[in-house]
């Protein structure tokens, strides 16, 4: 990706809905959302992705719940909440809205 300052900007703000849609048809403990993430092309780190985790989990935004891993201790899986999925609905449209504007304005 970029290094433009503005595009770096851009690419933190997409965070929070790309980790949304990274739980939106299946449950997913953080190291498998991060592998979606980088899978995708999007650089995101440990470092970043807990810290949010946690803050979609406050806002009602994802739910978790812990299950038994036969490779080690329990994992913690996440999946959207109703709140989340219209979040995400809602991001989407927006996204395609701004695309729109994008691909018209001055053409």
């Amino acid at each position: 990706m970029q290094s433009d300052p503005k595009l770096v900007a851009l690419r933190r703000g997409l965070l929070e809905p790309l980790v949304l849609a990274a739980v939106e048809s299946e449950q997913r403990y953080a190291a498998e959302i991060l592998a979606a993430l980088q899978e995708a092309g999007f650089p995101a780190q440990e470092g970043t992705l807990y810290p949010l985790l946690s803050k979609l989990r406050r806002d009602g935004l994802v739910h978790h719940e812990w299950r038994e891993s036969p490779l080690g201790p329990p994992r913690k899986y996440f999946s959207l909440t109703d709140t989340g999925s219209g979040q995400l609905a809602a991001f989407r449209e927006y996204w395609n809205e701004l695309t729109r504007m994008i691909n018209t304005i001055g053409r």
